[in-house]
């Protein structure tokens, strides 16, 4: 499987604020990174899944644009830039890898 494909469907779910097609990407033990720390911000799909449905999918205005992707391998690298998350737009990078078909592990720059 290409791994942009369930990364492209969990941004589609993202931006449609549908929670649970958004989790349906993810591995059940799913890790997400905030650099420079080295120790997981969220750890397996109840924190994470908890953790969009009140952080994220509350924010009306949501919206996250991919702006350049790179694909290599189980590796895929966005280029986002998000609205709604606060006043200004955030610029990001998102590292996903893609095992089976399921993203496991997420690094936010």
């Amino acid at each position: 499987m290409n791994a942009a494909i369930p990364v492209q469907r969990q941004l589609d779910a993202y931006n449609a604020h549908d929670l649970d097609r958004f989790v349906a990407e993810y591995a059940a033990d799913v890790e997400v990174f905030r650099p420079p720390a080295a120790s997981p911000v969220l750890s397996g799909l109840p924190a994470f899944a908890a953790h969009y449905a009140r952080n994220r999918f509350t924010l009306p205005d949501l919206h996250a644009e991919v702006t350049n992707r790179i694909v290599a391998g189980g590796i895929v690298v966005d280029h986002e830039r998000i609205t709604g998350l606060q006043a200004d737009v955030v610029e990001t990078v998102a590292v996903y890898k893609v095992v089976d078909g399921k993203i496991t592990t997420v690094w936010f720059f």
